[in-house]
Order: C-alpha cells, then structure tokens, then sequence
C-alpha cells in the first residue's frame, strides 16, 4: 500500500510540472510515506509537502493542498486530507482492508515475501566463535539475531547466504590443542601440571578421551619431557602468555608435525561438530564453513596483498610489510607480513574479505560482538584499499546478553569452564523463547535475559503471549469439527464484507501491515520490529477473540470471523518462523 501511495504522489507531482504548477527541474525530494501513529489521522501519512515547499516557492500546507486536490483517483483510498503543517493523510477504502484477506489465503507460507532474488545478493557472517569450546549465551544472541536478519533478507528478496568463519589457524586453537594432549596425558596416568592459561572445561576431558580412544599411547610423552625448562606460569611467578606458547612449541617439537596435527585436528574437529549440533538444535543452520586455513590454501591472502601492492598501499618498515590504512579513515597502520615472512590476522581479513566478493556477493554483512567494534573502520578501510564498494561492507555489532536467574546475575568465564552454555540455555528456557528474547531488543542495546519470564506461562511472557493466540487460533478450528460447523475459505471471502466492528479493522489493519514490517525490518536489520508487530498482532487477536462471538455467531458473520481468525494465524505462523520460533497448535 506504501508503493500504491508513493505511486500517486508521484503522478501527482508530474501532472503538477505538466499543468506549470510546479517547474519542471524541479527535483522530488527523498520523502517518506509511513503509517500514521493515531488511526484518527488516517492509515498513512506522507512529508512530501513538507520538504519540497520551500524549493517550489509555495507554504507547506498550500502545497499539501495542491497536491492532495491532484492525487489520481484510486479505489484503495477512502479519504484524503492536509493535517498539521502539511502532511498529506490517507484513509484507506474498507475493501482495501478486506482484500488482505484474499492476498492472505491466496499467498499462505509467501504473504509477507518478496519475489525470490528480486535485490542484490548478501552473504551475512555470524556466530564464528573460535571452534575451542561449546557456544555460551553470549554466541546466542549473535546466532538469533543473525539467523533472523538473514531470514529477513531472504523474505525481503535478497538471494542470502548464511556464513560461519571458522578461525581454525589462531593461537587459541592451539592453546586448546595443548590443552586436550594434557589432559590425554592425565587419562594415561602422567600427570603434567595444568596451565594457568588452559580451557578447563570438562569438554576438554571429553575430546582427550576420545583421541585415547583412537591413539592409544602413540602422542604420550614423559612429565619431565614436557615439562623440563619451561618459563613460569603466572601462578608460579611469571607470565602465563609466555608460559603457556613455550608449552605449545614443546607440543610441536615433541609430537612433530603429523603428531601435533592429529591433537590440534581432534580439538577442532570436537568442537566444530558440537557447534553445529548446538546451532542445529537452536533452530541456527549455515550455508557454509569457510576456513580460515582456506584463505592462504585458495589463494585469497596473497592475492589481497597484490592488489594493495599494485595500488601503492603498501609500504616496508622494520623489515615487515604495512597497510597504509590510515589513508583510509583507519586509526592506525596495520601490518599485513611480520618481519619473519609470517601474515596476520588482519592479512588473513583481507583475504576474507576480498573472498566474499570474488564468490559473486553483492554486499557483505559481518555480525560481530560488541567488542569487536574496532573492526568497522579496519574493514571499511580494506575494502576501499582493495578497491571495493565501502558502502557495500556493513558491520553489525550484538551487544552482550546478561543472564539473570532468581534475581541474580549468572557469572561466566569461559578458559575457567564456568559458563552457562547456549545448549544449558535451550534446556532450561526452550529454543522458541531463548530465540525469540534475543531479538526482542535492538542488537546495539544490552540484553538482560530473565530466565524466570522465559519459562513462565503468562501473558507478561512475549513469547507464550504469541505462541498463545496461534494455538487459541488452532483450538477454534478443532471446536468448528467438533461441532460440525461447516467453514470453507469461499465463504470467508464472501462474507468479508460484515467485518465491521473495532476490533476486526483493527485486526484487519495488523494484517494489512506484515508485509511492510517485514521490509522494514529486513532493511533496517532489526528483528525487534516483527517481535514486535508480532505482539500487537496477537494482542489485536486476543482482544477480538474476547469482544466478539465467532462459533456461536450467524453462519455468514461466523464464516467471515473465521475468515479473519485463519489468516491470523498464518500471519502468526509466517512471522514467528523467521524469528526461528515454532507456533504451535495445542499449549
């Protein structure tokens, strides 16, 4: 209805430069037509009035005037009129309203959707936790919120892929390969004193088993071996970073190559599957596992490298190779080859990013958490380095989640093995609510999660407060069979015309909005506008469900109640599975 309305404000500014009333180089200004906030101002409202009076020389309001008195005739509007200073407000025509039932029923599972590939294609990157432990409730806002923009944008017509960077080449990947051969070597009975900096989780007990399972005492070492001239750790006086890097370079000089690979492989290998069972589980599925190790493999790291060496933005210093990426709005210079010949890890976010655009995406999002929010001018930096679009590469950033029980704030720490995690979360609260609290709130504000709210069953929890009217929706049908009640969709549409009380148009009008709200969202990355809508519409449910007879109704009135009842819950159905939240038909 947006576009029907954009549509005859611009033939009306056409018919106004044709009649001499406006000049013809007269340009359109960027203006909005948006849903008005009081039904009492009409259905929308658009400001082009506002913002092209003083161009054409003329008042707001006299131009609102002008413009309204030539809007084409159109059945879908009932009135125009001027309010304010000069909005131009629109009150829809009743069988415009009722014709959202039809598009509803006719549409099913599509209402709502944009024609398939219809905009520029996105590959959108989330989650990406380091593979060297289970995910914890801090990666599951980044797995809801990212899996509900790319569902987004996928409804909105974009073609969207679904990425997981796999950061299987860093330093704590080797911290945890350290971490499962000690813990292999204690399951042997030889007993290597822990370091202060290794992931003590129990998972790590469970990937040593494992590999013992499969290697028998093959990668077992003596105590003294392993142990013999090692710099202290932290708690015996020194410094725990050097520490625990000189224990992995005695991994690598004891095992050799295949043998520190066949540990490092086995913490990776655990812990990417866990992953993906654990996302699996949550309703999060990714199109690809991009390797980091890939990037050097394929090519995409040197090559990213000669093209800013080809474009001049590079320079030598102290022996190793730099990025002039202040030259780019960066806050400093970055070093892409170290003085020994080695890359970086921002080398290694050149080649990432230059990947994603020679696979053929036309934008890339990254979905990072808050803390990474020093990479927006880093990559924005690279990509006009490698002479991409800026304005191509958005950065979205998930602020933390905080977890309250009873009360009381949940403290984590995940090297310690002290965190909740994401599969904890899921048992305790369900996949739909845990999903569905992610979202709730704009990414860029801090969440806290009240487990006590998620697992009630009340109207003060959202999501059982939605989930409700679909299965209240669901329990109406099964009543109509009981009591053998005819209902066919003919009849709905035939009757649509005796939707007339409050609470019905005001239904009607949730209805009417899904797909604008879906656009809006999508376009915006904002999952919270359709957790949102989804509220209203089920509180416009419930307030008609309570207001008005439906089964015991007339048969015309009970057929176009029903009507009204059924499109509401494929509205329901349609919005909460791109939230990645089930509705369910009993409770």
């Amino acid at each position: 209805m947006k576009e029907h309305i954009r549509e005859l404000v611009e033939q009306a500014l056409l018919d106004l430069r044709r009649l001499g009333r406006l000049a013809q180089d007269l340009p359109t200004p960027a203006y909005t037509v948006e849903r008005t906030r009081s039904r009492e101002h009409g259905d929308y409202a658009t400001n082009i009035a506002l913002l092209l009076a003083k161009p054409a020389g003329m008042k707001p309001r006299e131009l609102a005037e002008l413009i309204a008195a030539t809007l084409p005739a159109t059945q879908q509007v009932r009135k125009v009129e001027v309010a304010g200073p000069g909005f131009i407000n629109f009150t829809l025509a009743a069988a415009c309203r009722l014709g959202t039932l039809r598009r509803i029923f006719e549409l099913g599972k599509d209402y709502g959707r944009a024609p398939a590939g219809s905009r520029e294609s996105v590959t959108v990157e989330f989650v990406s936790a380091n593979p060297n432990g289970p995910l914890h409730v801090g990666h599951g806002r980044g797995a809801a919120y990212g899996a509900s923009v790319a569902s987004l944008l996928d409804a909105a017509g974009h073609k969207v892929q679904r990425e997981y960077y796999v950061n299987d080449a860093g330093r704590q990947m080797d911290i945890l390969a350290v971490s499962v051969w000690l813990r292999y070597h204690e399951l042997g009975g030889v007993n290597v004193r822990f370091p202060d900096n290794g992931y003590k989780g129990e998972y790590v007990v469970d990937i040593a088993r494992e590999l013992r399972s499969r290697a028998g005492d093959s990668l077992r070492r003596s105590a003294i071996e392993i142990t013999d001239g090692l710099p202290a750790d932290e708690s015996q006086g020194g410094d725990k970073e050097t520490h625990v890097d000189a224990l992995i370079a005695r991994a690598k000089q004891l095992l050799g190559e295949a043998g520190y690979r066949q540990v490092f492989e086995a913490g990776l290998a655990w812990c990417l599957q866990d992953i993906r069972d654990d996302l699996a589980g949550f309703g999060v599925h990714h199109d690809n596992f991009f390797s980091e190790r890939s990037l050097m493999t394929d090519g995409y790291i040197e090559r990213a490298i000669g093209i800013l060496q080809e474009k001049g933005h590079l320079y030598e210093q102290d022996g190793a190779l730099w990025f002039r990426a202040t030259a780019f709005g960066d806050d400093k210079d970055r070093v892409v080859r170290r003085d020994n010949g080695v890359t970086t890890y921002f080398a290694s976010d050149l080649g990432y990013l230059l990947s994603k655009f020679e696979r053929g995406f036309e934008r890339a999002i990254y979905i990072f958490g808050a803390d990474h929010h020093g990479y927006v001018a880093r990559l924005k930096a690279a990509a006009e380095g490698l002479g991409l679009d800026p304005s191509k590469i958005e950065v979205q950033l998930v602020q933390f989640a905080i977890l309250f029980r009873g009360g009381q704030r949940v403290q984590m720490s995940t090297r310690a093995g002290s965190f909740v995690t994401l599969r904890e979360l899921r048992e305790e609260v369900g996949a739909d609510a845990a999903r569905f609290f992610y979202v709730m709130r704009g990414n860029d504000q801090h969440l806290d999660f009240d487990l006590d709210l998620a697992k009630s069953r009340s109207n003060e929890n959202p999501v059982y407060y939605i989930q409700y009217a679909h299965a209240r929706i669901c329990s109406l049908f099964r009543q109509l069979a009981e009591k053998q009640l005819g209902y066919n969709r003919s009849a709905a549409e035939a009757a649509r015309a005796r939707l007339v009380e409050p609470q019905e148009e005001l239904l009607l009008d949730e209805l009417m909005r899904f797909p604008e709200v879906v656009e809006s969202a999508a376009d915006n990355r904002a999952p919270q506008l359709l957790a949102n809508y989804l509220r209203e519409l089920a509180a416009a449910f419930h307030g008609f469900y309570n207001a008005l007879p439906i089964l015991n109704a007339e048969e015309e009135l009970r057929n176009a109640r029903l009507g009204l009842s059924n499109a509401t819950r494929q509205v329901l159905a349609n919005g909460l599975a791109l939230l990645g939240v089930s509705a369910p038909e009993s409770m």
